[in-house]
């Protein structure tokens, strides 16, 4: 599955992006980070379950600067998701995430 996530270029957001799925010993074949418009993006290719993406959705909102978040097939290269899969809750990480 190919992830996508615009992101604002500030010190240490593409670390933290990128440190959710390691923390997670997850395989990680591909990697792009571009400049997009006014912000950053970065494409990454995953195998990883529906628990998994529910995780990295969480983990990824709760980014201060991360801005938005997207997934779809791995050939695809719009972003399709505005939003995390349904059950997973921003509002429950965001806090935590802080901390």
């Amino acid at each position: 599955m190919q992830f996508h996530i615009r992101y604002r270029n500030t010190q240490g957001t593409l670390m933290r992006i990128l440190n959710a799925v390691s923390r997670r010993g997850l395989d990680l074949p591909a990697v792009h980070a571009e400049a997009a418009e006014l912000d950053h993006q970065v494409m990454l290719t995953l195998e990883v379950n529906q628990k998994q993406v529910g995780q990295l959705y969480r983990e990824w909102y709760g980014i201060p600067d991360v801005i938005r978040v997207g997934s779809g097939a791995a050939h695809t290269t719009t972003w399709t998701s505005h939003h995390p899969p349904a059950g997973v809750t921003l509002d429950e990480s965001r806090p935590a995430a802080r901390a």
